[in-house]
């Protein structure tokens, strides 16, 4: 298990976790996330903490099985913390990417490795600051967030191939 940890800067605090060695596949996963979710933190965000845990299928399945009733690995789940006590360092919570699912999606959808990475823990990012796609309109306005982002980003609309 490898951590890391950046200096702050205009984004929270983001500790990088990986727990599977296929993410040696993706040399750049780390600063990818990093990146992603400093262009989306908002300003009360920023002086808060949250880790991203880049781990394997097998993991991920059971995280699934357990906490969603889903018994299959998906790509990214996210865990929003509990609100912190007054004077505590503020958790935001966890987000954990699933390699292999990750890497197949990105080479079934024709995108590069990086730029799926960007979106799903952006997307992670968005869920752990209470953004939710379980209506039309929900699911409207995180998508028009992330596309913005990822545009700031270089990252093309990863919805546009669906919506055409």
């Amino acid at each position: 298990m490898t951590a890391s940890r950046p200096p702050r800067a205009r984004a929270p605090t983001i500790d990088v976790v990986i727990e599977s060695a296929r993410w040696q596949k993706a040399p750049r996963a780390a600063s990818v996330v990093r990146r992603a979710i400093g262009a989306a933190a908002p300003a009360r965000a920023r002086s808060a903490e949250l880790a991203v845990i880049l781990t394997s299928d097998r993991a991920i399945r059971i995280l699934n099985r357990r906490w969603r009733g889903r018994d299959k690995p998906t790509n990214v789940l996210s865990f929003p913390a509990p609100a912190a006590g007054r004077g505590a360092p503020r958790h935001l919570g966890d987000i954990v990417l699933a390699y292999e699912t990750v890497a197949r999606e990105a080479r079934a959808e024709g995108k590069p490795l990086d730029h799926h990475i960007a979106h799903l823990a952006l997307h992670g990012f968005l869920h752990l600051l209470g953004y939710d796609h379980e209506s039309h309109g929900q699911a409207e306005a995180m998508e028009r967030r992330e596309r913005r982002i990822l545009a700031r980003l270089g990252v093309p609309d990863p919805y546009a191939e669906r919506d055409s």
